[in-house]
């Protein structure tokens, strides 16, 4: 008996810590590296102590560094899938199995310790692999210390020397990073192509280059650089950040603009005439996109942000991002509008990319989006109209994948960038539909304010959403971003008797939604009726208040049909369901009914 006591007692103390253990934890980083670059032959050679603190209940005995540079190497595996994948992105095709000797990437540790004892590790393409001496325990923090040799890709996707504008190092991905270990464990991913997912911490960063180069990027310059040997040395210090971005040349132009709140804005780009005037007229356009992110999403927390051409396209790096500049000034401000953005979310609000690319590019496309109709006047009543056309064209093509798949893992990188960046972008815009515009504005700022600086989940999105707005949302996430559900609703029949009018609706596709039906009548009068959805559990405020609107029962979702009566008396001219636009029913034609 006394044996049964002691084995309940313990359960229960096992339960109870497996309980607790599920609050939110993250790990932490600091990073101090040296890097001495050499331009002679884009070689460098790096040193890192790091100091990682283990704040998970897990004890780890292993640990995972992404090495993205080895990427660009022939074999590899995002040479390989670039080769196989039916819709190679013509940035890469088969241009890295073509890379010479020369012009490869790789990051090679010569050298790696914990505490000062060697450890054994093996590279395994983009992964260094690494036994621990002594495991991590909970709380517990140790000291790695790498050395490194490496070499600068010729430039094909992000990172890279030698760029088709001809900026000369485009820094990213540069550097052995730590792989995140979170709630779901190790995200030691392989680079093939798509997203990434960093520990939060701080960085110190020495680096020594030819004197001719102007060096911009992730953190605060401490200080002007020294010179030493006709190299300098610049030193950067980045707080709370994951990861370190950096670019140079040696002919940067580098214009400084005042953002709002006092932070400051710079501005690196080729001395090129003909870029000039638009390089020149994006600053004070990128001061207004930051002071609207500002104001709709939550403060730019830190005290710079850089702007620089560099890299492939556009990309989103702590601090800064790397731009092509050879543009038309709306699309300058569009990539910029769209890069900007994204230091809110994925930057500081910063969900695994790899595996919830969406809400990373869909919440950043339907923020700038919005931005930019404001920054460039172009005032579109519905400026994420074109996500919306994106999306019903994946909807119904037959190769669309649930937003639960892995970034590396879609089909076709046409499907991957219409179901991250456009029904990522319908899904918050159609969160303004169902819970109310001004509900789905207080939600932004708040999940902001709860999660800025930690790895929020779609689930965490949600849950701040139903805090706000008082709705259940479990369906709403399920069914759009967890299976690849339609919605389909259809005004199936209109009978009109003794000044009655019978209206019924049906449900054709699998997704529920509320409805909001819009009435004309043939007087020139209108008027909308609402129809909750059950399991929402709530009502929406009236979009738009000048409308009379009749609140209707709710629609349970196994009923495929609803039917209702409008007893005014008046003759009804036409109706249509979600006058807004903002649900994405994948055939509006059944929407209509009436002379419109």
């Amino acid at each position: 008996m006394k044996f049964f006591k002691a084995f309940w007692a313990l359960l229960l103390v096992v339960s109870v810590t497996a309980q607790n253990n599920t609050s939110y934890w993250q790990q932490k980083v600091n990073y101090k590296m040296s890097i001495d670059m050499d331009v002679t032959n884009w070689q460098y050679k790096g040193t890192q102590e790091l100091v990682y603190t283990n704040n998970s209940p897990d004890t780890l005995s292993k640990v995972f560094y992404h090495l993205h540079f080895n990427a660009f190497q022939p074999g590899s595996e995002m040479d390989v899938r670039s080769m196989t994948i039916s819709d190679a992105d013509p940035r890469v095709a088969d241009r890295i199995s073509k890379l010479s000797p020369s012009e490869i990437g790789f990051i090679k540790p010569l050298k790696l310790t914990q505490d000062g004892v060697a450890l054994s590790y093996e590279v395994v393409g983009t992964i260094l692999e690494v036994a621990l001496n002594q495991p991590i325990l909970p709380g517990q923090n140790t000291t790695f210390y790498m050395e490194w040799d490496a070499q600068v890709p010729i430039q094909i996707r992000r990172s890279g020397r030698n760029n088709e504008e001809g900026v000369a190092l485009s820094m990213t991905q540069w550097y052995p990073k730590l792989a995140e270990y979170d709630f779901q464990g190790w995200h030691a991913d392989p680079y093939i192509g798509r997203e990434f997912h960093g520990v939060w911490g701080d960085f110190e960063v020495m680096l020594t280059i030819d004197e001719k180069y102007v060096v911009g990027g992730t953190g605060y310059l401490q200080g002007e650089p020294s010179v030493k040997k006709k190299k300098k040395i610049w030193h950067f210090v980045a707080p709370n950040v994951h990861d370190f971005t950096w670019a140079a040349d040696p002919d940067y132009i580098h214009d400084i603009y005042p953002g709002p709140n006092g932070v400051v804005l710079n501005f690196y780009y080729k001395n090129n005439p003909d870029i000039l005037e638009n390089w020149k007229n994006l600053q004070p356009k990128t001061a207004e996109l930051m002071a609207y992110f500002n104001e709709h999403i939550g403060p730019y927390p830190y005290k710079q942000y850089s702007v620089i051409q560099g890299g492939d396209g556009g990309m989103e790096y702590a601090m800064c991002t790397l731009i092509t500049g050879h543009r038309k000034f709306e699309s300058l401000v569009g990539v910029t509008a769209h890069e900007l953005a994204h230091s809110w979310f994925q930057f500081l609000l910063a969900t695994n990319e790899s595996l919830h690319e969406w809400m990373d590019e869909g919440f950043t496309s339907y923020i700038s989006a919005l931005a930019e109709n404001e920054v460039l006047h172009e005032n579109n009543p519905n400026p994420v109209a074109g996500s919306y056309r994106g999306y019903r064209y994946l909807a119904t093509s037959g190769q669309e994948q649930p937003l639960t798949t892995h970034a590396d893992r879609y089909a076709s990188n046409r499907s991957y960038g219409i179901a991250a960046y456009s029904k990522g972008a319908v899904f918050m815009a159609q969160l303004g539909y169902v819970i109310g515009q001004k509900n789905l504005e207080k939600t932004i700022k708040r999940y902001y304010k709860e999660w800025a600086f930690k790895h929020p989940t779609p689930n965490d999105f949600i849950r701040v959403a139903e805090k706000v707005s008082g709705f259940e949302l479990d369906w709403y996430l399920q069914d759009f971003a967890q299976t690849t559900n339609t919605i389909d609703y259809a005004i199936k029949d209109v009978t009109e008797e003794a000044g009655k009018t019978k209206v019924t609706l049906e449900r054709i596709g699998l997704m529920p939604m509320p409805i909001d039906l819009y009435v004309t009548y043939e007087d020139g009068t209108q008027e909308s009726f609402y129809i909750p959805l059950q399991m929402m559990r709530g009502e929406k405020d009236n979009p738009y208040p000048t409308f009379k609107r009749t609140v209707l029962k709710d629609w349970a979702w196994a009923y495929t049909t609803y039917s209702f009566e409008i007893a005014n008396g008046k003759k009804v001219k036409n109706m249509m369901i979600d006058a807004s636009l903002l649900m994405a029913d994948i055939d509006m034609e059944n929407n209509l009914y009436g002379e419109q």
